[in-house]
């Protein structure tokens, strides 16, 4: 059954509003991808706090217009899919990362990561950081450890007396 003009029209509409509140996108290819890949790739990236779709590219293009992820969705040939997310892009690489390395039928194209175009090498490079939690849990520690240090000389005189 044949998409209707109006839903087409509909549809990017919709992607238009979506993509106008994003600024990290990765644009995918895949090719033999069973329903159970697919499914498992949706749920992996739901759980990242993302967005994924199946888009058809012309329909892609004409959505993207005046929004920061323009450029990623220009020229696309093939099968083309986009995740898509307001949060932390770092969480949703990982996510496409780890599917990417179990199923070589999905690879990446490019990515906009805050506003800026990325290639796939830099995804790879952004899947392999920390995220945003572990750094903040890391500065965090570093905040704490001169203060931590200064308790334990201050207790080591009163133990060193007793003892």
């Amino acid at each position: 059954m044949a998409v209707t003009r109006a839903k087409k029209i509909e549809s990017a509409k919709q992607l238009n509003a979506d993509l106008k509140k994003v600024s990290n996108l990765f644009v995918g290819t895949f090719s033999k991808l069973t329903v159970p890949q697919d499914f498992a790739l949706r749920k992996s990236v739901r759980a990242a706090g993302a967005r994924y779709r199946v888009v058809k590219n012309t329909l892609a293009e004409r959505a993207a217009k005046g929004t920061k992820v323009e450029e990623a969705l220009k020229n696309l040939t093939g099968v083309t899919s986009i995740a898509y997310t307001e949060g932390d892009p770092v969480a949703l690489a990982k996510a496409l990362a780890k599917y990417v390395k179990d199923n070589p039928e999905f690879s990446f194209r490019a990515g906009v990561v805050e506003g800026r175009l990325v290639s796939q090498r830099e995804i790879e490079a952004l899947a392999t950081m920390p995220s945003k939690e572990e750094l903040y849990s890391k500065l965090l520690f570093l905040m704490q450890a001169p203060a931590q240090r200064l308790v334990t000389v201050v207790n080591a005189l009163g133990r060193d007396v007793a003892v």
